[in-house]
């Protein structure tokens, strides 16, 4: 189709409508190149991008889902934002629609009936990849399941992205993803030729179009993303096959960049005449503005658009700058959604049940919430049916609950972790597997970037609802990448929860209680405990808890009380501990009758500092044992806040005892157990503890 055979099938509002939305996203430019001095935060503008922006926008449906990156403005406004209301966002004002001032220019999230959907966006240029798909998994299998509201609409999702941030491995994923199980999701890639100051040359030696032709089945095509007809009919012909096919498209649309990468890197440090030369021959502005003469639209018609635009936007722009900033005091809103459990629920020990091993209260756990909730889905490496992962955590549940609800994945730790997010957007309750703790290094990516902040940047609209389980720690000459522990570096990450059970029953009711916080979840399981094979973990195994097990997270128990008469003498003390640790404690403290109270803090963050303080208050002298290296731990940061704020209550210096510092668990069973701690070292730290 000819481009005159094009413009024949656009409405003429339509071309008008972009031709407005397209000149006023030339006037916030300018207005914010003419305002350096007071626009100090950081932003880049969609200059050159604004056709392939305008056309997808425009033709987006309200029950459509977009991610959108730094410099999609006019993408906004083709969704039907207006200026004031984007640039109050560029201005960190309180009345900011997508983050209270809270994130970056251009960097959207919304929910609501207005608009079409919008979950949180980092800056990690690429990491949208991998949630947005999400999304669109999670709308797959709520069509499926019948449980998706706006299913009538057949509601597809866009991932706006540019070609530089196509190299990211984990983009990679979320294509493979897309394509192996049949997404409805665009990928529209801008080509500007630039990644800040690295050209295209520098960068990669082919473009994403030839990039997208190694994915089997992902329907690609190339478009002048700087014609707006050409666009639209583009766009018109991509989402027309996703809401019939629901199957992935890429688009790859090549763009001129009229603006500077950032407010803060500007084109002139790093481009050529030549090359601002090139680009600006590009400008999709007055090759529309051609199309509207060329249509018929006069010059004074089209001139009246362009100075409306321009008075309004700009007083726009002052209405922002005299808008209020935010309050300070709301700075710490919105760290975790609230949830519904603040206290144990159900039976814990229903007379009559079976004493079972922590792996099969979880395999139960996961058997009932899949039973009651036909919103879950389980899927990781080695879950699915077949093998039923490999502690057998999952066995069964493929072949009683169906393999689209419980299935294998890639080896795509960053997939497992960040398709959480835009999964639980949708409405979807995904838990997901990373085999051993060890490989949870590429994941970690998404966890910090799009989970961990997503309802504190979103201002509270998109808290993730997702559990990440991760069996971790030593069980027998396991190896220097299966043995690891590593929840220092997973409780530093502020916005995600992290628990760690000691027992069955505590497995059980703390699955439980994660599937029902709004939170994302981290879910250490300790290997060595999952059977109780580990010499000395006996006390692992409980009688099973009812159905109805409930404990909500951030609440410790002691795991085993010191006795009054030995309190009230000032011969006790407590030891604060989790997973492993308990145990050894617990074997250590038959030494010590009626001596030692262990304290099993369960969740290891938000952690539960009312129980910590009470029992260091009752004894007055502490022990923190950790199965982890020592120095800089999660173990040692709790003591120090132990020995500042409760010192007045001390009569001894608080104990640790770790794993010696070394950079991995050793493969040799004598060397193994050199480094880590054990029965005999906790004796001895409690005998000293209990002699002051």
């Amino acid at each position: 189709m000819n481009q005159k055979e094009t413009l024949e099938m656009i409405d003429r509002k339509v071309l008008l409508e972009a031709y407005r939305k397209m000149y006023t996203s030339k006037v916030m430019s300018d207005i914010f190149n003419e305002n350096r001095q007071v626009c100090v935060f950081v932003h880049a503008n969609s200059r050159g991008h604004e056709a392939i922006q305008l056309a997808m926008g425009m033709q987006l449906k309200k029950s459509d889902w977009a991610s959108l990156y730094y410099r999609d403005d006019a993408f906004l406004m083709g969704m039907g934002w207006q200026p004031a209301q984007i640039m109050l966002q560029l201005m960190a004002k309180r009345d900011d629609p997508f983050s209270g001032g809270r994130n970056y220019y251009c960097h959207p999230s919304y929910k609501g009936p207005d608009y079409p959907q919008m979950i949180h966006q980092s800056s990690a240029t690429g990491m949208q990849a991998i949630p947005t798909t999400g999304v669109a998994q999670g709308i797959q299998y709520l069509e499926q399941q019948n449980l998706l509201a706006t299913s009538n609409d057949h509601p597809l999702v866009v991932c706006s992205i540019g070609d530089g941030a196509m190299t990211e491995g984990e983009v990679s994923e979320a294509l493979q993803f897309s394509v192996l199980k049949g997404l409805p999701i665009i990928y529209l890639v801008q080509d500007n030729d630039w990644g800040i100051s690295v050209s295209r040359e520098e960068a990669r030696t082919m473009d994403a179009y030839e990039y997208a032709g190694g994915f089997k089945g992902l329907r690609r095509v190339r478009v002048d993303g700087a014609d707006f007809a050409e666009s639209w009919q583009c766009v018109k012909d991509a989402i027309g096959y996703v809401r019939v096919h629901r199957k992935p498209v890429l688009i790859h649309a090549k763009v001129p960049l009229l603006g500077h990468h950032t407010s803060g890197v500007r084109m002139e440090m790093y481009r050529s005449e030549e090359d601002l030369k090139e680009h600006a021959s590009r400008d999709p502005l007055p090759r529309l503005r051609q199309v509207l003469v060329d249509a018929g639209i006069s010059l004074q018609e089209i001139t009246t658009i362009e100075t409306e635009a321009d008075q309004q936007t700009r007083a726009d722009f002052q209405t922002v700058l005299a808008s209020a900033d935010p309050d300070p005091a709301t700075v710490s809103d919105f760290e975790f959604a609230p949830s519904p459990y603040t206290e144990e629920q159900g039976t814990r020990e229903p007379q009559g049940a079976d004493v079972v091993p922590m792996v099969d209260a979880a395999l139960f756990a996961m058997d009932e919430i899949l039973t009651k909730h036909p919103e879950a889905l389980f899927y990781g490496q080695d879950v699915g049916r077949r093998l039923g992962g490999v502690f057998r955590e999952a066995a069964t549940l493929a072949a009683k609950h169906g393999d689209h609800r419980v299935f294998n994945t890639a080896i795509q730790e960053a997939y497992l972790v960040g398709s959480t997010a835009g999964m639980s957007a949708v409405g979807a309750k995904p838990v997901v597997e990373i085999q051993f703790a060890d490989y949870i290094w590429t994941g970690v990516n998404q966890l910090v970037s799009e989970l961990s902040k997503s309802y504190y940047l979103t201002n509270g609209k998109w808290n993730v609802q997702s559990i990440i389980r991760v069996p971790i720690g030593a069980y027998g000459s396991g190896g220097p990448y299966h043995s690891g522990s590593i929840e220092s570096s997973i409780t530093a990450i502020k916005g995600i929860k992290v628990v760690y059970p000691s027992n069955a029953a505590d497995m059980k009711g703390l699955l439980k209680g994660a599937f029902y916080d709004p939170n994302p979840v981290v879910m250490f399981e300790h290997k060595g405990l999952y059977w109780s094979k580990v010499p000395g973990t006996a006390a692992a195994k409980n009688i099973q808890p009812a159905d109805d097990y409930i404990i909500p997270l951030g609440k410790a128990r002691i795991f085993q009380h010191a006795d009054d008469k030995h309190i009230h003498n000032g011969e006790s003390m407590v030891v604060i501990t989790y997973g492993m640790g308990v145990h050894w404690a617990l074997n250590a403290s038959k030494q010590f009758p009626g001596q030692v109270e262990i304290l099993d803090l369960r969740t290891l963050y938000p952690y539960d500092w009312e129980a910590i303080t009470a029992s260091v208050k009752r004894h007055n002298k502490c022990f923190v044992l950790t199965e982890e290296p020592l120095i800089n731990s999660y173990a040692q940061a709790m003591s120090g806040r132990i020995g500042s704020e409760l010192f007045r209550y001390l009569d001894a210096p608080v104990r640790t005892l770790g794993a010696k510092d070394l950079p991995a668990v050793p493969l040799n069973s004598g060397l193994e157990r050199a480094m880590l701690p054990n029965v005999e070292q906790v004796k001895t730290v409690m005998q000293e503890l209990l002699s002051f």
